[in-house]
């Protein structure tokens, strides 16, 4: 018998990152997408927490071989 599960979960990565001081809260905000959407952030994001949402089972039928 062939199952697939499948598990879904939320996990929340956290980065600690370098910010230059004096920036205005769009500024920040801009900064970070920048950094993010360049992949610099990636390396640093470490993963924080993950909660459990939900998990599937389905039964994959099997075609019975001949004997």
């Amino acid at each position: 018998m062939k199952v697939v599960v499948q598990v879904v979960e939320k996990i929340v990565s956290e980065a600690h990152i370098h910010i230059p001081d004096g920036l205005t809260e769009d500024a920040i905000r801009q900064h970070i997408v920048g950094f993010y959407n360049s992949g610099e952030i990636t390396r640093d994001l470490n993963i924080f927490q993950v909660d459990f949402e939900s998990i599937s089972a389905t039964i994959v039928q099997q075609p019975q071989e001949a004997v």
